[in-house]
């Protein structure tokens, strides 16, 4: 009878951010550990009365040198190369290029940025004139240039990736908005663990600042009213998000091929898992606890923190309480942090950002301080060695990562 293969340790030997709270690992750092870090980057008059977190401003030629390229993308497309840049730098790969080649990518994205002027002219042709279809499609002809409608696709932040950065290997891109992000991860570290990739980029992008996905998430009553403050405190008046706009990329690799190539890794990336209820009469809460006992022998005897994926939107952040208060009581009390209350809400790149964050913390040793609005986020900055990362759609989707100090 043939031995099943052991698997592999993945371990993060690279970060990418660009967020409110700073650009990079040491500015994120910095950013966590400063209460009043991002806000001068809450802008509530651009889609009054919502408000949304701008990112912290770059210099995205140092990743993106090629104008040409630069010209072709939408922001959520140049955050997410630039962060995917930083990363490979982080991981020191940027120059690699017999790594490059083989590095494999998976890719966490939305649906695209729409052409608002082109949108706005088409409709005012039907609405004024009444246009026939023939006209209407000349119209489209003639203003959606095939370049401009090409770069919209949610696969084309992988494809300039690859163009940009020389990432040649394996290519996936997950689509289906906070899910996708726990899946894109959970996938990587399946393949690295499991022997079928030793290196992979994981990550994905957000751009907030649409008036069309303003529109979308008024329409359906997810989006928070006024000034953002903590995402704990918003239950009473219905609860909803605040969006923001960043980009986050993970370097994953198995421990041996790190070793290997002396990279220093950050984290030890233990445990991804990810289930889709349809929520209702506490599905959502039942997943969690059933994730949770897969992996919580493996938090025995070890210092744990939680990065909430909470984001104020109800009844998500309901649920979230519900299942950290059933890990407190179970654990004697718990530090918890919800990041969504200093960047916003970053969608497909939520899940990976708050992995990014834990990671940054382990690597520090410790939590960052907590909100002090909050009845949720108690506590000093604690010392961690173990950090569970939840990750649960607004809609649907809910995940959970579990993350160790690295190996040194």
């Amino acid at each position: 009878m043939t031995e099943p293969t052991k698997r592999r340790d993945v371990v993060i030997t690279g970060i990418g951010v660009v967020s409110a709270l700073g650009d990079g690992r040491d500015a994120t750092w910095q950013g966590l550990v400063t209460p009043e870090a991002g806000q001068d980057l809450i802008d509530c008059e651009t889609f009054k009365p919502f408000c949304y977190y701008k990112p912290i401003e770059v210099d995205l030629s140092t990743q993106i040198p090629k104008r040409g390229d630069l010209r072709q993308m939408e922001l959520w497309q140049r955050l997410g190369v630039y962060a995917a840049g930083r990363a490979l730098d982080d991981a020191g790969l940027k120059d690699d290029a017999a790594r490059l080649d083989t590095l494999d990518m998976i890719v966490a994205a939305g649906g695209g940025e729409r052409d608002l002027e082109v949108d706005h002219g088409a409709m005012q042709l039907v609405e004024r004139r009444g246009a026939p279809d023939a006209e209407l499609n000349e119209f489209l002809a003639t203003n959606l240039r095939p370049t401009l409608f090409l770069t919209q696709l949610p696969n084309l932040l992988a494809g300039n990736i690859s163009i940009v950065h020389g990432v040649m290997g394996s290519s996936r891109t997950f689509m289906g908005e906070e899910l996708s992000g726990a899946d894109a991860l959970r996938i990587a570290h399946s393949r690295i663990a499991a022997g079928q990739s030793d290196i992979t980029l994981v990550g994905g992008a957000y751009n907030g600042a649409r008036p069309d996905v303003f529109l979308l998430f008024a329409l359906t009553g997810q989006i928070w009213r006024g000034t953002p403050g903590s995402v704990w405190q918003r239950k009473d008046e219905g609860g909803g998000f605040v969006l923001g706009s960043g980009g986050a990329f993970l370097v994953l690799e198995s421990a041996d091929h790190a070793e290997a190539r002396g990279a220093t890794p950050i984290a030890r990336l233990g445990h991804v898992s990810t289930d889709r209820t349809r929520r209702r009469d506490g599905q959502a809460l039942d997943s969690l606890t059933r994730q949770w006992q897969t992996m919580r022998s493996n938090t025995d005897g070890r210092t744990l923190g939680v990065v909430s994926g909470a984001t104020g939107g109800e009844p998500a952040t309901g649920i979230e309480r519900a299942f950290l208060a059933k890990l407190s009581d179970e654990r004697g009390g718990i530090p918890v942090r919800a990041p969504a209350s200093r960047t916003g809400h970053l969608m497909e790149a939520e899940c990976l950002l708050n992995v990014a964050l834990a990671a940054i913390m382990l690597d520090q040793g410790t939590m960052s301080p907590a909100d002090p609005h909050s009845d949720v986020e108690t506590g000093d900055q604690s010392a961690i060695d173990t950090a569970l990362v939840t990750c649960l759609g607004n809609w649907r989707g809910e995940g959970l990562v579990l993350l160790d100090k690295a190996p040194r």
